[in-house]
């Protein structure tokens, strides 16, 4: 996973994650720490593994890992975190030994990972669109009532 590792210990992966922290330290739900970001890459190796599906565990971890780290843009700039994330991984991923074509799914998953309807059900954006989802624990949350999801999205029992 040395490709991984290439992204974990970036500079501009650690100051978005640490702004990230900041940022988010009195939230209440569904904070976008490095937890959320490995239990999405886990979810979605797991999904892969499970469904026979041919994506390289490394370009799943990185996907995972770099698909929210805008999120500090989107609440000090209001630029949408899709769009500041794939900004970010880009220069990110330059640093990095993964191949063009890995680096063309990354950024397709980032940025399509929002919507699985733009994702398309059947692609790498979609692994990670559910993983995203999946990784979330609603029914023990302290904000169930607060949260803005609506009611068919939020996950009731440890599988969705």
């Amino acid at each position: 996973m040395k490709k991984v590792d290439q992204i974990i210990r970036h500079p501009l992966f650690k100051m978005s994650m640490e702004k990230i922290r900041v940022l988010e330290a009195q939230r209440r739900f569904c904070c976008h720490d490095i937890s959320h970001s490995l239990d999405v890459a886990r979810i979605a190796y797991i999904r892969t593994l499970e469904q026979g599906m041919d994506y390289s565990k490394e370009v799943l971890y990185g996907a995972a890992l770099l698909h929210d780290i805008g999120r500090w843009q989107q609440y000090m700039a209001g630029i949408p975190h899709h769009e500041a994330s794939k900004e970010l991984a880009e220069r990110i991923l330059e640093d990095t030994d993964f191949d063009d074509e890995e680096k063309k799914q990354i950024l397709e998953g980032i940025r399509c990972h929002r919507s699985l309807e733009e994702a398309g059900e059947d692609s790498f954006a979609a692994v990670l669109y559910e993983a995203d989802k999946q990784s979330r624990v609603c029914w023990l949350c302290e904000a169930y009532e607060e949260c803005y999801w609506p009611e068919e999205q939020k996950n009731r029992s440890i599988v969705r």
